[in-house]
Parts: C-alpha cells; sequence; structure tokens
C-alpha cells in the first residue's frame, strides 16, 4: 500500500488564514471529484471559517471524559473506517486528551499517512520544537504544544500562509480572530507589531532554509555541477588591496537588483607564512562588507582561480566580481592572472565580472608575505629553462647548419643560465651550467662526441663559461632573495603599523584582536591563556576559530607573554620568522586584556561616582521634599498647643488630620529613601516564597482613594515566586504613581494574566502619557515626569519599585495604553512551572488544554 501524501499550510501567527486555505483546498478537491472529508477542524467560532465548513463532509468526532470535563477529538478510527482520498486535520501540533490513543495529532497523522490517505494539516512557526526558545525569547510565551521539525519537513508539500503584521493586526482589530472582549489584551501581549515581525521573519527564513535543502538535496541526487541560478549568489574577490571597497558596493548593489540577492566576501590566502595582504584594509572590508548585510570569509589555498571557483561553486554563487588586474603589461609573461583564469574555468554557470578601479595596472604594491621563497611555478619554470633549454639549444645547433663559433655558443647557453636563475633561484641555475658545460664539450668543442678536450683554450673557456654560469645565478638569486625579504619586511611592518594604530585608537576588542592573529596567520584556532600561578591550571581569557587548546602545550604554536599568560595557535607550524610579530600580537594581547579589565574597574568606579551623585540628590531633595510635611505638622502642633485661640472640636480635628497627613508622607518618603538606600548599597536580599497575587495587590493599595482602582486579579492564577513584602511595596509605588497622573474620575486598572512561565501584573492609567524618549528616564531615581507638582515626592517611587522587581528576578517596563496613557507591565516567574496558562496566543481563541 502506498503511503499517503502530506501537505501543510505554515503560517506565522494565529489568525493569517491557514484553516481557511486548508478548507478552500478541500473545496478545490471535491469539485475536482475527490473523495474529501474533514477530519477535525476548529473554527474559534470565526464566522468565515465556519461558513468554509459548509458543502464538506465532516467525520463525527469522538468525545473523552477527563477530570470531570468532555473534551472533543478526532476520531481516528471513524476516519480509518470512512478511508478517504483526503482528509482535512487542524492544528498539526495539538495535544491530545489522556486516554487517546497517541498523545500528539501528529502521531495520527502518521497512522493515516501509513493508511494510505492524504492529509492536508496546518500548523504555526512557533509550534515547530527547534524554534521553542526563540519564540520564547521574542514574545516571552512557552509553546507547549510543539511537533518534531522532523514531520513538517517530511511533509511532500508546505504552502507559507502570509500576512503583515499591521493587516493581522486589523484583522484582530475588526474581530475577525478573537472575541471583542480580548482583542485589546491580544494586541497588547502576543500581537505586538514586534512580535508579529519576529514570527513572519522566522517562517519565511525556515521555508527558504527548506527550499534550499531540498535543491541542494536534488543537485546532489542528479550529480549536478553546474549553478542553478534560483537566487541570486555573489563572491566578490578579494586581494587585500584598496581595490576591495570598489567592488564590495558593487557587488551589493548587483545584489539589490535582485530578490534576495546574497553577498559573499572571499578572500584567499597561501598556506605558506603571512597572508600577502594589509591586516588594516582586510579588517576595514569585512567591516564594509557586515554593514551592507553580507558575509566575510577567508579560505586557505595556494592556486587562488581555483581557490575562488571551488568557494562560488559549493555556496551555488551566481555572479563573481573581481577587479581589472593591477599587474602591469610586462608581468603578463609570467602568466595570465586571476581575473583571466577565473573567467575562463568559470563554465555558463557563472558571471564573472571584471570590475575597472584606480588601482588597475599600477603594479600590485602589496607586501608578499613568503619570505625568501619563490613561487613553486617559477621554479618549476627555472628547472624547465635550466635542463630543457639546453637541450633544446643543442639539438637546434647541431641540425641547423650555422657555425656560430664557441664563443656564441656558450653566450647562448650562459643567456639560458642566467634566465634559469630569474626564474628558479640558485639550484636550477647551477643545474643549468653543469649541464651547459657538459652539452658544450660534448656537441661543440673538439674533438666532438666526446668528453675529452684537445685544445687547452677551449678548457679554459668551458671553466670561464662555468664560473661565470655560477656567479651570476648567486647574485641573481641574492638579488631575488632581498627582494623577498624585503617585501617581507614590508609585510611585517603593514602588520605592526595596523597593530599600533589600533593601540592608539583605543580598540579594545579582544576577540576581534585574536581572530586578527587567525586570518593573518591562516590558522585554525587562536586562544589566550592564563593562570594565577605556576602550578595553577590555565584557563581561557579569549579565544576565536574552531576547537581551541586548552594548554599551550597542545598547540601548533605558543607565544608566552610572561610568566602568566601565553597566546596559542592551533592550525599549522610557523616557520621562526613570523614568531617576531606573533609575539608583537601577544604583547598587544595582553595590552587588551589588561584594558578590558581596567574599564571594568572604572565601571564599578562610575557606579560609586553614581551613588555619590544620588547621595549629592538626595540632599537636594531633602531640603525641600521633607521640610514640606515638617513645616505642616510643626504649625499644626503649634496651633494646637497655643493658648491664644480657643480651638473648636471641628478645628482641633482638622489640625490633627493634618498632623497625620504630613507624618503618613514623611513615612512614605523616608521608607522609598530607605528602600533606594538599600538597592545602591546591594542589600536586598528578597525572601523568596510561592505566593497568590491576589493576596497582595489588595494590600498594596491602602495608600490610594476609595474608587480610583479596579481591580481584576483571577483566582486562579498560579503563585509567583517572590519576596512578598517588596512586592507589595513595588505594586504600591506603581499604583501610587499611576493615580497620581490619572484624570479625576478615571480610575486606574490593575489587571493579571499568564505568559508562559511568567505572570503579567499590568497597571493601566488614561493620564498624559510619557513619550518614547522618557519611558526609561522615569525609573531613574530623582525623576520626576512633566509638571509634577513639588512636594508630591522625591522621584523614588518608579526607581525603587523597578529595584525590588528586578531583584526578584522580574522585569518593570512602561508602555503606551491604547487610547491615550501609560501601562505600567510588571512581569514575575510563576512558582509552579507546571502549572496550566490560559490561552497564549498559540491558535486563536482555541482552548488550552495541559494534561498530566
Amino acid at each position: 500500500m502506498a503511503r499517503g501524501t502530506l501537505r501543510i499550510y505554515l503560517g506565522a501567527a494565529p489568525g493569517v488564514g491557514k484553516t481557511y486555505a486548508m478548507l478552500s483546498e478541500g473545496h478545490r478537491r471535491v469539485e475536482r471529484g475527490t473523495d474529501c472529508v474533514v477530519a477535525f477542524v476548529e473554527h474559534h467560532g470565526r464566522p468565515r471559517t465556519e461558513v468554509m465548513l459548509h458543502g464538506l463532509e465532516t467525520v463525527p468526532r469522538t468525545e473523552l471524559a477527563y477530570r470531570g470535563t468532555t473534551f472533543p477529538e478526532m476520531d481516528i478510527d471513524a476516519v480509518l473506517a470512512r478511508r478517504p482520498a483526503v482528509a482535512l486535520v487542524d492544528e498539526l501540533a495539538h495535544t491530545n486528551v489522556p486516554g487517546s490513543r497517541n498523545a500528539k495529532r501528529w502521531q495520527d497523522v502518521e497512522e493515516l499517512l501509513a493508511a494510505g490517505i492524504d492529509v492536508i494539516s496546518t500548523v504555526n512557526i512557533q509550534h515547530l520544537e527547534s524554534l521553542g526558545d526563540v519564540v520564547e525569547s521574542i514574545t516571552g510565551v512557552r509553546q507547549r504544544e510543539t511537533v518534531p521539525d522532523e514531520v513538517v519537513r517530511r511533509a511532500d508539500q508546505i504552502e507559507l500562509v502570509d500576512m503583515s503584521p499591521q493587516a493581522l493586526r486589523r484583522r484582530m482589530a475588526h474581530g475577525n480572530i478573537y472575541q471583542p472582549d480580548k482583542v485589546d489584551a491580544a494586541l497588547s501581549n502576543y500581537f505586538r507589531p514586534g512580535n508579529l515581525t519576529a514570527l513572519r521573519e522566522l517562517a519565511l527564513l525556515w521555508t527558504a532554509d527548506r527550499v534550499d535543502a531540498y535543491l541542494r538535496q536534488y543537485r546532489g541526487e542528479h550529480n549536478i555541477r553546474s549553478t542553478w541560478q534560483a537566487r541570486e549568489r555573489i563572491v566578490v574577490g578579494l586581494t587585500g588591496g584598496p581595490e576591495g571597497r570598489t567592488l564590495i558596493r558593487r557587488a551589493a548593489r548587483l545584489a539589490e537588483k535582485g530578490a534576495g540577492g546574497e553577498v559573499l566576501a572571499v578572500y584567499v590566502s597561501r598556506s605558506d607564512g603571512l597572508t600577502a595582504a594589509s591586516p588594516k584594509e582586510l579588517a576595514d572590508q569585512r567591516t564594509l562588507v557586515e554593514d551592507l548585510g553580507g558575509t566575510f570569509h577567508h579560505v586557505i589555498g595556494d592556486d587562488v582561480p581555483s581557490a575562488l571557483l571551488e568557494f562560488a561553486r559549493g555556496v551555488n554563487a551566481t555572479q563573481i566580481v573581481l577587479g581589472s588586474s593591477r599587474r602591469r603589461s610586462w608581468q603578463y609573461i609570467l602568466g595570465p592572472g586571476v581575473g583571466q583564469t577565473v573567467a575562463r574555468d568559470s563554465g555558463p554557470d557563472l558571471d564573472v565580472h571584471i570590475v575597472t578601479h584606480e588601482e588597475a595596472a599600477k603594479g600590485r604594491g602589496l607586501p608578499v608575505a613568503r619570505g625568501a621563497r619563490l613561487g613553486r611555478a617559477r621554479i618549476a619554470w627555472g628547472w624547465a629553462v635550466g635542463v630543457a633549454g639546453p637541450v633544446l639549444l643543442s639539438l637546434l645547433f647541431t641540425h641547423v647548419d650555422a657555425d656560430l663559433g664557441l664563443a656564441n655558443d656558450m653566450l647562448l647557453f650562459l643567456a639560458l643560465t642566467v634566465a634559469a636563475a630569474l626564474l628558479g633561484g640558485l639550484l636550477p641555475a647551477l643545474a643549468s651550467a653543469a649541464f651547459g658545460s657538459l652539452l658544450l664539450n660534448w656537441f661543440f668543442t673538439p674533438p666532438l662526441h666526446r668528453l675529452t678536450i684537445a685544445d687547452p683554450k677551449n678548457i679554459v673557456a668551458i671553466a670561464v663559461f662555468f664560473g661565470v654560469g655560477v656567479a651570476v645565478a648567486s647574485v641573481v638569486d641574492l638579488a631575488a632573495r632581498r627582494t623577498h625579504q624585503a617585501a617581507r619586511l614590508r609585510a611585517e611592518s603593514e602588520v605592526l603599523s595596523h597593530l599600533a594604530g589600533s593601540v592608539l585608537r583605543g580598540e579594545s576588542s579582544l576577540e576581534a584582536l585574536l581572530e586578527r592573529v587567525r586570518e593573518t596567520f591562516s590558522m585554525e584556532s587562536v586562544a589566550l591563556l592564563e593562570r594565577a600561578g605556576d602550578v595553577e591550571p590555565w584557563t581561557c581569557a579569549a579565544s576565536v576559530g574552531t576547537r581551541p587548546v586548552a594548554r599551550p602545550e597542545d598547540a601548533d604554536v605558543d607565544m608566552p607573554v610572561g610568566d602568566h599568560l601565553a597566546l596559542a595557535l592551533s592550525g599549522r607550524v610557523l616557520p621562526a620568522e613570523d614568531r617576531r610579530v606573533l609575539g608583537a600580537f601577544a604583547a598587544q594581547a595582553a595590552v587588551v586584556l589588561d584594558r578590558q579589565r581596567l574599564v571594568d574597574q572604572a565601571e564599578e568606579a562610575r557606579k560609586l561616582a553614581e551613588g555619590n551623585k544620588i547621595r549629592t540628590s538626595l540632599l537636594a531633595a531633602v531640603s525641600h521634599d521633607l521640610r514640606t510635611p515638617l513645616a505642616g505638622i510643626k504649625a499644626s502642633v503649634s496651633s494646637l498647643r497655643s493658648d491664644d485661640v480657643e480651638w473648636s472640636d471641628e478645628d482641633r480635628a482638622l489640625l490633627l488630620e493634618g498632623i497625620e497627613e504630613g507624618a503618613d508622607r514623611l513615612d512614605h518618603l523616608v521608607g522609598n529613601l530607605l528602600d533606594m538606600s538599600r538597592l545602591q548599597t546591594g542589600t536586598v536580599t528578597p525572601l523568596i516564597r510561592p505566593t497568590d497575587l491576589d493576596e497582595v495587590v489588595p494590600m498594596a493599595l491602602g495608600g490610594v482613594p476609595d474608587g480610583s482602582v479596579e481591580l481584576d486579579i483571577p483566582e486562579t492564577l498560579p503563585m509567583v515566586a517572590v519576596d512578598r513584602g517588596l512586592l507589595e511595596r513595588a505594586v504600591a509605588n506603581i499604583v501610587e504613581n499611576a493615580v497620581k497622573y490619572s484624570p479625576e474620575g478615571v480610575p486606574v486598572a490593575v489587571g493579571a494574566s499568564v505568559l508562559g512561565r511568567r505572570l503579567e501584573l499590568r497597571v493601566t492609567d488614561r493620564g498624559p502619557g510619557v513619550p518614547d524618549t522618557g519611558k526609561d528616564g522615569i525609573f531613574e531615581p530623582f525623576q520626576r515626569f512633566g509638571d509634577a507638582p513639588r512636594g508630591s515626592g522625591v522621584g523614588l517611587g518608579l526607581a525603587v519599585a523597578r529595584g525590588f522587581v528586578e531583584a526578584m528576578g522580574g522585569t518593570l517596563t512602561a508602555e503606551d495604553t491604547p487610547g491615550g496613557g501609560l501601562t505600567m507591565v510588571l512581569t514575575l516567574p510563576t512558582a509552579a512551572q507546571d502549572a496550566a496558562p490560559p490561552p497564549d496566543g498559540t491558535d486563536a481563541t482555541a482552548p488550552v488544554h495541559t494534561f498530566t
């Protein structure tokens, strides 16, 4: 029996239209004569979705009892007995009621597929198991109902149902997703524009990755080596020269012309020493390409064109951008440049762009970093000219009747020896001189074809020829080596100059410095190790690359910095001449590490200075805000003690009431001052215990007038893990602040709800609100927003509230109230992790069941 096919409608959030699209497909199948039934679809009270069920056969659901409540579930046996060609199954990630045959609905779907029934289903991106942590960090909601990624990836067809966040919020506001009484809460929580945008991006990226994976699989199965231009991927070949910035910008413009274009900058370095590029230029170009949205790659290869093409084909690139060669005209006699070779070998599947720039044909001008060693190609050409050249010249002279004389013959052989020295260095030149001497003796010195020499003058001539050949070869080789050594010193000076510049500029990123070391020396990993003493174990202060070592003795190269610090490199063994530059890097790494620690100490000093500033502000605040109620109390007491006035009982009561209000205000101010002092000194130690929110919040409202607060704290909320006293003080300060700014006669709303494993308390007022630029400032000590009257407090209420909440592991933020005003959002961890949350926005208004 053939397995059924699975088609999934994937959405970014509830309400985008997955179920509607699935039912529309069901209608199309029925119109084509396909036997299609509704196995399980939940319309969530949405009229348009409910209408789509008309005209489709629905398999009756089964009713399962659990803990005194009956839950409808898909009747898998009834669907198998009905055996339709296509079954519509909504909410693939749904958790079945205990007592069902399978724990998850996707397992029910697997049974239908195994029975040969095609299935069309729906799922939201947040239900994919691998994205649980990502979705929780974005929305604050932990998805309890998940489906393994592999189940979705195995689907024969995945269709993305997309909608912009603005359109989805409009659909929500029109009541097309939730009931009207839930719209405001949903728009302020799960359906925030930022949440929806992030979820939409996740859905688009996941779908694109799935398409890419399928494309790679198809290309591999069919052994396709050519590039398929399904997506513009532009590889930029960099040399480390100044023209690299022009190439990167040109590639970025090319990428912008096509949807989804991607720029990959790649630098190919040789594996035999320092990279042949300016580290400063490479660092600048890396920054530029990343700023333009591309990626930087560093690969190692002695054959630059082959390495570049291999990289481009490996990433399925469609275009390669290279700069015009900086070679001078005469340098092309040594062979074609990288651009010509890449263009010749790229084939029809890769477009190669040669971009002109100001450095074209001006000479390379870059430091060569391979020390005094010649390239393999030049050495091979040297041996070919030094050995094959004399043979070909001898054959030419023996078959052509041209008597040039022994002196001219020697000069021609000497020219080949000099050419061998220029190309391959000393050894090919010595071999050419020795081999040429033998050929001159055999073919051109009487008696011919014998190694003996009849004329003593010829012996002197051949000896002089050999000596001149050796001398010329030595001089040419020495000049070549001195040239390469000078180039190497130039490379080192470039590196050291850039390193010194980073010191003067105050660059303090240790990871960036180690990454520069790794790229400069073409290493796999670099680690900065330190230890407290000679017998203490090594610890890693910072590292870059793959598999950094944990001890200097395990590294391929280690560079000590003092007694207790070392730079450890893995990848290859460096030649001795590279260790001088490496030592400079190691010294700079130690300086950067010390600088980072000094920055940390400076931060501690800044905090102490901030504390002094707060104490100064406290004295300024005490000079007025504390003296005002004291003055009122003293005036009332003096009046009561006065013998000159006969106070009535009513006047006496008013004076006593004034004394009591002044004392309460003093108590409140002094309490906030003491609380802020505890927060500043770090002496707040919360006693975390499970606490019911509905017991704490009412106690915190004792200081506000009756009727000024509307309280909505459900008794079914889970307990929170908090310090009851600190929470009460925090809520009291938040509510008092909201009441202070709320218009007369408009109560402040205090409500609570559960979001995943955290509980959210929202205090909403309809006051003037706070602009976005001032939302963080209202939590600073001694700050009062707007035109708050003097004497209304020292501006510590919200600062103390946030300090207490953060001490308990929660957060306190400010948001705009829809329609005007300010909403304080207090988020706290729940005490029971297995508590059943209410609907969390995972799928419209579907009831959420938690089974144990």
